[in-house]
């Protein structure tokens, strides 16, 4: 009986297939700086063209918005990342400490930490004293499971920066095109908002894709909060201007 069992149980693990989710720091910080680019300078554009300011105008102050945001977010996921790492940096030396001056203590939190996940003590012990004897692996664990905290990337904050960047400088070109080649306000930004909606539909599926949400539920939702912020900075221009 029992050796059947375990050979239903290999059975189903070769057999089992898992969905996770593969997007990654990099994808995450991509769909930050598209997102906000293609929505910050869209609503900027929008507002101005509500203005009844030329296209030139618009474009100008969509280039220098777009300069601005790709550095001012660049510059936030850098300094976010740095704080990670620096933060990881601070707790690995205190575990390290922790071990070497309470050793007992640590081992002790290991055996709840154990215990959390339904073993038993004559289950949980050897894995303890296993871990006793080798420091590093230790130290991992007590990071990871403790804490929560996986190790960062050496590079990860100029990483994050420059993707950051790129990715909001792509995404606010974007509804800035048609004020290149419209020089009515009034006609480029009925373009700006056919293209951006485009681009914000295509985005918001790509973005549902790769986080393992649905598709067209994140394209449909990405869409309307990009319209209706347009809108509100169109409207809000009428007033003004009023």
């Amino acid at each position: 009986m029992a050796e059947g069992r375990s050979a239903e149980s290999e059975n189903l693990l070769q057999h089992h297939v898992e969905k996770h989710s593969t997007a990654g720091e990099i994808v995450r910080d991509a769909i930050i700086g598209i997102s906000d680019g293609l929505t910050v300078p869209f609503a900027l554009a929008a507002g101005l063209s509500g203005a009844n300011v030329s296209s030139s105008v618009i474009l100008t102050a969509g280039l220098a918005e777009v300069a601005a945001g790709a550095i001012s977010m660049g510059l936030g996921g850098f300094l976010a990342a740095k704080t990670e790492a620096d933060h990881y940096a601070r707790e690995l030396q205190r575990e390290k400490d922790e071990i070497i001056t309470v050793p007992y203590r640590e081992a002790t939190e290991v055996a709840d930490i154990l215990a959390n996940y339904g073993l038993e003590p004559d289950e949980y012990a050897p894995v303890v004293n296993a871990l006793r004897k080798k420091p590093q692996a230790w130290l991992d664990f007590m990071m990871k499971f403790e804490l929560g905290l996986e190790k960062p990337e050496p590079r990860r904050a100029w990483e994050s920066a420059l993707t950051i960047a790129i990715a909001y400088a792509l995404g606010g070109l974007v509804p800035l095109i048609p004020y290149m080649f419209i020089r009515v306000a009034q006609k480029a930004v009925v373009m700006s908002v056919v293209v951006t909606i485009i681009a914000l539909i295509i985005f918001g599926y790509g973005k549902g894709y790769f986080t393992g949400n649905k598709p067209f539920r994140s394209a449909l939702e990405t869409a309307v909060i990009g319209a209706i912020a347009s809108a509100a900075a169109f409207g809000m221009a009428k007033v003004v201007q009023a």
